[in-house]
């Protein structure tokens, strides 16, 4: 029996990463809020690894926090051991990444989401989403219960028709034995939403007890510690270690043995998997040259002996992988706490979403996360924010806020999936950002939080604080442009002390800077004058002079890049009526109606002699409407 449960103006159906990040920012921007959890000790769950950041991934989540979001907070205040990745590369490429205490992060941010304002955290499942004329106007969940609602966020992860596989086993489940959320799919397709299966899989957990690991190289955490969230300081703890083994001949040979047992490869999965994260079948098979494979030792928690082994995901039967991971030095008598699986479930086609992540033809109706085809923590929380933003943009009556390619990774996402859609789980990487030089994880405070600020979600206080980091930078640029170092004994000395060239007459100091062998605080000798600066702001100085040369270039690619995203496109054009555009290109255009002339030069089949012909329209349809204007 069903009764009338209230009024609100946002649902958020589903607390993964994407959920909470939605239901925050809709509620702190004054929505009255639901969020809904199939289990409420599943909000901000890690089925997986439970780390956050990591290669392209740290930028994600330092955009986040530029914006105002709530993750990189999250993870500063639980986080057990950090790293700076690829540190011996360029900047653009420096991430971080966080080992997490699996448990108190869920914890924090359960609490974080039962604390704000405007938001009800409710358990209970969400079976019928209603849509009248095109519009979104009420949910309904398993008990009846009914919520009159302006906008629904779904946000539900692998729950969504979630099957489980280990071997030949296998039942309807969520991660960690969560329920499924079966009925929720009909009403979907019921609505016009098409479905696709995708699948991903989590490794073993081993106790800690039985692993040995002086047969297992150290990874120690970073002694320079940072924080995620540029409202955070970096804070001294104790940090855990985690451990680097290797797969090998035998490894491989007893999965050779039993693919057959394998689900994936006897046709069992139906859904496509991860290609940049595979099964450790997976990667035997398509990387058979290969006499090794990494596998990650890593802790869960300080309160806990479970140990994660990233790396070794599979659906092989618990037998198999119980053989297997006992060939591995240091796993040879490792006792499983719980077995390695593979996890299939509903997802959409997310080249049917509108760049503000709503739907097509359902108003008020967001997606964010893996119900959109994409894998991970991070990918998914970036998309829950622009749903919560967005879908309270849109019951304000304001413009939507779309990040392009060039303002950062979570533009470049966003862009990717609806653009171009995914025939796998996406994951984010650095070499999808063309303009990564720009798109540094140092500077997405500077990129984004004026952006945060205008929306509402960055405080006048700390948008003050920003304000002021930002002007000390650019006057130290500019006073390092404008010192002249002469060639004193001094200088020449400390010079030759870091092995370059000495100078014969006067340089500019940001000259000096550039130099290969240099940095900011080496020169800190020989430049008395200089002012007070915050690590961040010292580290910003330094990236943007040295690489002043580099990121002129890409700052004059990305003027032409906006030229075309300028050029809008009217929404209702029927490309099937365009000549001199290709029959695969019309039907593209037709059904992606892209943004603008830069949105459709990035769709798949409209080739640049169809974005001539385009141009060309969108120059008569601009003369026509000057002349009615007239």
């Amino acid at each position: 029996m069903s009764y009338y449960a209230g009024e609100y103006d946002i649902a958020v159906v589903g607390a993964g990463h994407a959920g909470c990040e939605a239901a925050l920012a809709a509620a702190r921007l004054g929505m009255k809020t639901l969020i809904f959890s199939i289990s409420l000790e599943a909000i901000a769950n890690m089925p997986c690894n439970p780390h956050i950041g990591g290669s392209s991934k740290g930028h994600l989540v330092r955009e986040i926090d530029a914006l105002g979001g709530e993750m990189g907070k999250n993870i500063d205040k639980t986080m057990i051991q950090i790293k700076m990745l690829n540190t011996s590369k360029g900047p653009a490429v420096h991430s971080l990444r966080a080992q997490a205490d699996r448990k108190r992060y869920q914890a924090e941010m359960k609490h974080t989401l039962e604390k704000q304002k405007n938001l009800e955290v409710k358990q209970g499942e969400i079976v019928n989403v209603e849509v009248k004329d095109g519009k979104i106007v009420s949910i309904e969940t398993d008990v009846g219960a009914i919520y009159k609602v302006k906008a629904v966020i779904l946000a539900t992860g692998t729950y969504l028709k979630g099957k489980i596989f280990i071997g030949d086993y296998s039942k309807e489940s969520g991660p960690d034995g969560v329920a499924a959320a079966n009925q929720l799919s009909n009403c979907l397709k019921n609505i016009g939403i098409d479905l696709v299966r995708f699948k991903t899989g989590t490794p073993a957990r081993i106790n800690k007890k039985s692993i040995d690991f002086t047969k297992m190289e150290v990874q120690k955490g970073d002694k320079g510690i940072e924080a995620f969230s540029f409202e955070n300081e970096p804070k001294e703890f104790e940090q855990v270690n985690c451990y680097l083994t290797y797969t090998n001949e035998n490894t491989h040979k007893i999965i050779k043995e039993n693919l057959h047992r394998s689900p994936l490869y006897a046709g069992v999965i139906e859904g496509t998997g991860p290609r940049y994260c595979p099964s450790i079948e997976d990667k035997v098979v398509r990387f058979s040259d290969k006499p090794r494979h990494q596998a990650f030792v890593e802790p869960v928690g300080l309160d806990t002996e479970e140990m994660y082994i990233q790396g070794m995901s599979s659906s092989l039967p618990e037998d198999v992988q119980i053989a297997l991971y006992h060939t591995i030095p240091g796993l040879e008598k490792a006792e499983f706490t719980r077995p390695a699986y593979a996890i299939e479930y509903d997802c959409i086609d997310p080249s049917n979403l509108k760049l503000s992540l709503e739907y097509r033809g359902i108003e008020g109706l967001f997606m964010a996360g893996q119900i959109n085809g994409t894998s991970g923590y991070e990918e998914a929380a970036c998309q829950g924010l622009m749903a919560g933003i967005n879908a309270t943009q849109k019951i304000k009556g304001k413009e939507p806020i779309i990040l392009d390619r060039t303002q950062g990774y979570i533009g470049v996402l966003i862009d990717d999936i609806v653009t171009k859609g995914t025939k796998e789980p996406y994951r984010m990487m650095t070499s999808r950002a063309e303009y990564r030089l720009l798109l540094r994880q140092d500077n997405a405070d500077l990129r984004l939080t004026k952006i945060g600020y205008e929306v509402g979600l960055i405080t006048k206080e700390r948008y003050e604080k920003f304000i002021t980091k930002k002007e000390n930078i650019e006057k130290e640029i500019k006073r390092l442009k404008e010192l002249t170092v002469k060639p004193t004994k001094e200088v020449n000395e400390l010079l030759k002390k870091y092995g370059t060239s000495e100078l014969t007459t006067g340089t500019k100091m940001s000259e000096l800077l550039k130099r290969t062998e240099l940095d900011y605080n080496k020169l800190e000798e020989i430049d008395k004058e200089r002012p007070k600066l915050s690590r961040q702001e010292r580290e910003e100085v330094q990236i943007q002079i040295k690489y002043e040369g580099y990121i002129k270039l890409q700052e004059e690619q990305v003027e032409k890049f906006k030229k075309l995203e300028k050029k809008v496109l009217p929404e209702d054009i029927d490309y099937e009526n365009l000549k001199g555009i290709c029959l695969e290109a019309r039907q593209k255009l037709n059904k992606y109606k892209p943004h603008s002339i830069g949105q459709a030069s990035r769709i798949s089949g409209v080739s640049p002699a169809d974005i001539s012909v385009l141009l060309v329209y969108l120059q008569q349809i601009n003369q026509e409407r000057k002349k009615v204007e007239k």
